[in-house]
């Protein structure tokens, strides 16, 4: 969700993703929360390979995608993805839990994490059509 100023004067403001103007005609931005939501989706829906400097960049859930579903592979799938967020995340982020879920044609993830700087944690759901 793009913000048309940020919260407090001095508060850091981030371009946001996927890359949109604002009613200005200005780069969208967001603040540090949905800055590290953007991080978040990038990295899970990024394959291995796709970035050309950074080869080992993603989470390889797209793998998952024409698989049969059952209970070692969403293990599998959920365990890569953790270790990527960790990976290119730690900095930021705690990672509390990862849940993987497909139902029907719907991949369902959600991310519990906390903000290195901050106690409380977040949660953020994505979902994708398989």
């Amino acid at each position: 969700m793009a913000r048309l100023q940020p919260a407090r004067p001095d508060a850091p403001s981030y371009v946001d993703f996927p890359f949109q103007t604002d009613w200005n005609g200005r780069t969208a931005t967001t603040d540090a929360s949905g800055h590290v939501r953007d991080l978040l989706e990038q990295i899970l829906f990024t394959a291995p390979g796709e970035r050309v400097n950074r080869p080992s960049f993603g989470s390889g859930i797209h793998h998952a995608i024409f698989r049969p579903n059952n209970e070692l592979l969403a293990e599998t799938v959920r365990v890569t993805a953790e270790a990527a967020l960790q990976q290119w995340l730690g900095h930021l982020i705690e990672l509390v839990s990862l849940n993987l879920e497909a139902e029907d044609n719907r991949l369902i993830i959600e991310v519990v994490f906390t903000l290195r700087n901050q106690t409380e944690p977040q949660t953020v759901k994505f979902e994708r059509a398989l």
